[in-house]
């Protein structure tokens, strides 16, 4: 990578990337045409080819070419980006929108409505689009707000990176997902109708999830670290439960991806036909084998493993004993487990559970697992080709062919040699806007 990494030549940059944030307005009408002139570009992550000296050409908010050298014509605005290293807009599989973990968190619980949190959920996804995550997958928030926040994204009336939402997820009654360690008054008016027990109505409480508008369905198969209640991370819905949620889910459409530390949990949603596992802490031989036959993802979420165990373990510990407890039982576990899942050959989609860590921060879940064993490459096809498969939305995002929509991102720096450029991106645009921009 000759091409720009003279060691002067970078310094000088890192210095510059300070120097100017341009953000995008959010307009109505089709966007312009762009020729990007850009220095590097991962066109496909999947193949890992990097090509030098090329214009991307776009028009109408996709892309209509890749051009060797550096073009431009008439009828478009050119973007330099011959300094930069240019790729596919990241993905996140696994972020909650519209909160973060903090010393408030609990007191948020019973005091934010749905408005608000829909509110706190923009700024949070301006930051998540500004930080390069162009798509992203909630996975746990209250319907209202994170139905209204990805709709008005959708139509431009707030900047955020697409939104592919579960909603609410469905759990069971005192469970994982449920309302817990309050007064029993409280938490019966605060309990998501996704809560269930029984198949029938686990069935139930897919269809409502699918009625409000989930685009995939998020359950918790086994207890969890944040939930104040001493549950343990073993698995809580039975067998049956969890074939009617698959089945239920299938049939209207959805995908389905379950929360799940322990391997009981991880096996038995598995076996039940499940389509992908977060976090997965507690995996085994056979949960590996499992993944394989099933041609499921892992989404590893190793950045909230290593948050709660510092939490847990740091001098402002602000986690409930509960909640301490599976902290530093779970968190340093999880770099391990992702180690044994990529070497086990089970497919891995890039996802942070941004939420529990900072927004805007999402990048640094790339070293993590460049830590577990995964090349650069292989870390950046997880948030690339390899989410937008597990999305369903291979046809739309993941690279930059022609016909894909504009989602583009550029860093001064090669993520091939160092990943951790990925946490400084430069330039961003989304669907043919620009959002970003960093100039020298």
């Amino acid at each position: 990578m000759r091409w720009l990494f003279a060691a002067a030549g970078l310094a000088a940059l890192a210095s510059a990337a300070s120097a100017q944030v341009t953000p995008g307005l959010v307009v109505a009408g089709s966007p312009p045409s762009y020729c990007v002139q850009v220095g590097a570009v991962l066109a496909d992550p999947g193949s890992g080819r990097v090509l030098t000296q090329q214009t991307l050409m776009v028009s109408q908010g996709r892309v209509t070419s890749l051009q060797p050298g550096y073009s431009q014509t008439p009828a478009c605005e050119v973007v330099d980006l011959r300094d930069s290293f240019v790729l596919p807009g990241l993905i996140d599989s696994h972020v909650h929108l519209t909160g973060q973990q903090g010393p408030n968190s609990r007191l948020e619980e019973v005091t934010q409505s749905s408005a608000e949190q829909a509110m706190v959920g923009a700024g949070y996804a301006r930051k998540t689009l500004e930080a390069g995550f162009t798509t992203v997958a909630d996975l746990g928030a209250d319907n209202e707000a994170i139905f209204a926040l990805r709709d008005a994204v959708r139509r431009g009336d707030v900047m955020g990176p697409r939104i592919i939402a579960s909603g609410a997820a469905v759990s069971v009654h005192g469970g994982h997902g449920d309302v817990n360690g309050f007064r029993g008054d409280v938490m019966h008016v605060l309990r998501p109708t996704s809560v269930c027990s029984g198949a029938q109505d686990c069935r139930r409480a897919v269809r409502e999830q699918v009625w409000r508008g989930a685009d995939i369905i998020k359950i918790t198969a086994t207890g969890g670290v944040l939930s104040n209640t001493a549950a343990g991370l073993g698995q809580q819905f039975l067998e049956d439960e969890l074939e009617a949620i698959v089945e239920a889910a299938h049939r209207m459409g959805r995908k389905v991806t379950a929360h799940a530390h322990g391997a009981d949990g991880i096996n038995s949603f598995l076996r039940a036909g499940g389509d992908a596992i977060e976090h997965g802490t507690y995996l085994d031989d056979e949960s590996v084998r499992l993944f394989k036959q099933r041609d499921a993802y892992l989404v590893p979420t190793l950045m909230a493993g290593d948050y709660v165990a510092r939490v847990a373990n740091g001098p402002n510990n602000f986690l409930t004993p509960a909640q301490t407890a599976k902290a530093r039982e779970a968190g340093p576990r999880m770099l391990d487990m992702a180690r044994r899942a990529h070497a086990g050959g089970v497919k891995i989609a890039f996802g942070t559970d941004t939420g529990v860590s900072a927004h805007g921060e999402n990048a640094r879940e790339f070293a993590l697992l460049v830590q577990a064993g995964m090349t650069p490459i292989q870390a950046i096809q997880a948030a690339t080709v390899a989410a937008a498969d597990h999305l369903q939305l291979s046809s739309e995002v993941g690279t930059l062919a022609p016909g894909k929509v504009a989602d583009i991102i550029a860093v001064r720096g090669d993520p091939l040699r160092d990943v951790t450029v990925l946490e400084r991106v430069t330039f961003v645009m989304k669907d043919g806007r620009v959002y970003k921009q960093l100039r020298p």
